[in-house]
């Protein structure tokens, strides 16, 4: 998976990213620049920096929390992840079909969903938008400014019958 970095500019008009501080290492972002000497609070002595895949990974188990989420990714993402997990020792991928742009205080979020058939759709992306926020910000500190979500599929209850042939016993 491809994440992208902020290279906009902050309000302090220093450039966002991992090239703030020249020892950041891509696809990070440096949260706080830390404080240094005895005279500081011991919480803020250090550097705190959060690579852009664990911004991916808590989107998508968060986007995954809400009913009628089905599965994410789009359709070829999903078919070389469904090949993967048949594998022994394969893992599901939390991060498919999720995409992140981090700045130093602010990340954007791009998910590809496919939802169960019959469900609202408008409120089902609401909920989703509502609790990939609500855990972004939480966990990471960062401000989430947009989460923009794209309905790739619907799953259709005779999918699950799609992998058996009713012509062979």
């Amino acid at each position: 998976m491809t994440t992208q970095q902020f290279t906009g500019t902050e309000e302090s008009g220093q450039a966002a990213g991992p090239g703030t501080s020249g020892r950041a290492e891509p696809g990070t972002t440096t949260v706080s620049g830390g404080a240094r000497g005895a005279g500081q609070p011991a919480a803020s002595r250090g550097r705190t920096t959060i690579a852009d895949v664990v911004v991916v990974k808590i989107a998508g188990m968060a986007a995954r929390e809400i009913p009628g989420v089905h599965d994410m990714g789009g359709g070829f993402s999903r078919t070389i992840s469904a090949v993967r997990d048949r594998v022994p020792g394969g893992r599901p991928n939390v991060g498919r079909g999720v995409k992140v742009e981090v700045g130093e205080r602010q990340t954007a979020v791009d998910l590809d969903l496919v939802l169960e058939y019959g469900v609202p759709v408008m409120e089902v992306a609401g909920a989703v938008r509502e609790n990939v926020i609500a855990a972004v910000e939480r966990i990471t500190g960062l401000e989430v400014v947009e989460v923009n979500v794209a309905i790739n599929d619907v799953h259709l209850p005779e999918d699950d019958d799609a992998g058996t042939d009713a012509r062979v016993e």
